[in-house]
């Protein structure tokens, strides 16, 4: 039995203080020109204060014309550098680890946050988004890395390069979506190339001491559970990344793909080898005995996304009761406050049914 206050030691020397990892989660809290905001700060730094041994910020995106979401952080500019700092310095002298995601949402960005056609590997008529150039996808990689050496510069302990949930990275490792015919196109090999010149050129720019990960998602957006392994073996393998953050939705279910239902889609995962490599998962990781099963299932570390939202301190609660359970939703507005969901961030989670309490 792993215990969740274990420390981590990473291939890089990162020292994580205990099994939990903030989830990055999609928030709306910081302005539209992707300054970070006091809400914000404050949401993170709670967590870190709630001793999150890794706090990681929302998809931060790379690009202006990347933007995901209404109130998003961004990490596309010098300018926003003195918001960074702040934060990474909030969260670290609280014990935690900083690290930001870095993020261009691709066809899935909304036309009208941009007022121009979002971009994506190729045409795309559903999205009625536009295939990059040659030149554009080499700025676009470009443009990650010089990210990543910002983040590094203001502080951060390293960087996940988000690679799921049918953003743009994904966009160009799915055969459904990626109709290029260049180098980065065709072939696993080609398609998956764009994330590979990524890791790389963060590994090269911002040196071996930088924490650095991948998050990808095997299902969905046209993903297939065999390529994507092979794609985590290989960045295993090429020595440049420090840990995997595998997006499952729900850690405890069956793959839909029923050529893989031979074994859980944890058991896939779980079946590579890491290496020294770490890795961790994401999906309906709710209490504490989900904790346990998840890293007695071998897993080095747990992604905790609802369950940060509804209790800030949730890895405490966790290391202090092996049988806590969060409190029950929906939730009052008034709770979700008082744990530093701001008013923005609460508009947003009453998207899902049965979150927040009716007035």
């Amino acid at each position: 039995m792993i215990k969740a206050n274990a420390t981590i030691k990473f291939s890089n020397g990162s020292i994580m203080n205990n099994r939990f990892m903030l989830a990055p989660l999609t928030n709306r809290q910081s302005h539209e020109n992707g300054q970070l905001s006091d809400d914000e700060l404050n949401w993170l730094k709670m967590r870190a204060e709630g001793e999150f041994g890794l706090v990681m910020t929302c998809a931060s995106h790379v690009q202006e014309i990347g933007k995901g979401f209404p109130g998003q952080l961004g990490v596309f500019s010098d300018d926003l550098n003195d918001g960074h700092k702040k934060l990474t310095q909030s969260i670290k002298e609280k014990g935690s680890l900083a690290v930001i995601q870095l993020h261009h949402a691709g066809m899935r960005t909304p036309h009208e946050l941009i007022n121009e056609k979002p971009v994506s590997s190729s045409d795309n008529e559903k999205t009625n988004a536009r295939g990059l150039t040659l030149t554009e996808v080499k700025q676009l990689r470009d443009d990650f890395i010089t990210a990543a050496v910002r983040s590094k510069e203001c502080g951060y302990d390293g960087v996940e390069v988000h690679g799921a949930h049918g953003y743009i990275l994904t966009q160009f490792l799915s055969s459904e979506i990626n109709h290029r015919t260049d180098e980065y196109g065709g072939s696993l090999e080609n398609r998956a190339r764009i994330i590979f010149e990524i890791v790389d050129g963060i590994r090269e720019q911002c040196g071996k001491e930088f924490l650095v990960g991948v998050r990808l998602s095997p299902e969905r957006f046209g993903m297939d559970i065999g390529e994507v392994k092979i794609v985590c073996q290989q960045l295993i393998d090429a020595g440049n990344i420090n840990f995997l953050d595998i997006s499952l939705w729900d850690c405890f279910k069956m793959p839909n793909d029923e050529k893989y239902q031979e074994n859980s889609l944890l058991n896939h995962f779980k079946s590579l080898d890491f290496k020294d490599v770490k890795w961790t998962v994401a999906g309906k990781i709710s209490k504490a005995v989900d904790v346990q099963k998840i890293l007695d299932a071998g897993v080095d570390f747990v992604s905790i996304g609802t369950s940060a939202i509804l209790h800030h301190n949730f890895p405490r609660l966790v290391m202090n009761d092996s049988n806590f359970t969060p409190v029950s939703t929906p939730v009052s507005e008034e709770h979700l406050l008082k744990e530093g969901v701001s008013k923005t961030f609460i508009k947003y989670l009453k998207r899902w049914p049965d979150f927040v309490k009716e007035d």
